[in-house]
């Protein structure tokens, strides 16, 4: 995987999660910037599918915005969304694998008309009897 750390951009603002008193004192959230289109380390077409995959999560502007602030730590937050960023990137250029359509064997489809039938008798048993 390429080494996109230079093409980061990081906010950082108080964070709403664990850390008592700490949290109104200190910036441990951390959002993570990335211009897809402009990435010098992307190619065109690893750009468009970044584009059509991560399209919830790009902004108008073409950025991709990541946050973390799960951890007390800023550190720890920063080293969560850049594992974030690349678990997203590799999900979105590896292709998806296309369905192969299965044919239904003679046995398979012998036995559900076996079992339904076997069902529909159950259920004619449980009708009221006329005399």
């Amino acid at each position: 995987m390429k080494d996109f750390t230079k093409e980061f951009q990081f906010k950082t603002s108080r964070s709403g999660g664990p850390g008592g008193q700490n949290v109104n004192k200190t910036e441990t959230k951390v959002e993570l910037i990335f211009d897809v289109q402009n990435s010098a380390l992307l190619t065109v077409e690893e750009k468009e599918l970044i584009a059509k995959n991560l399209a919830s999560r790009i902004a108008d502007d073409g950025m991709l915005h990541l946050s973390r602030s799960s951890e007390r730590s800023q550190l720890r937050n920063k080293e969560r969304v850049i594992e974030k960023f690349y678990e997203l990137l590799t999900k979105a250029l590896t292709p998806k694998k296309k369905r192969l359509p299965v044919k239904v064997s003679k046995a398979q489809k012998e036995k559900r008309i076996k079992s339904k039938k076997l069902r529909g008798e159950i259920k004619s048993g449980r009708r009221r009897v006329e005399y």
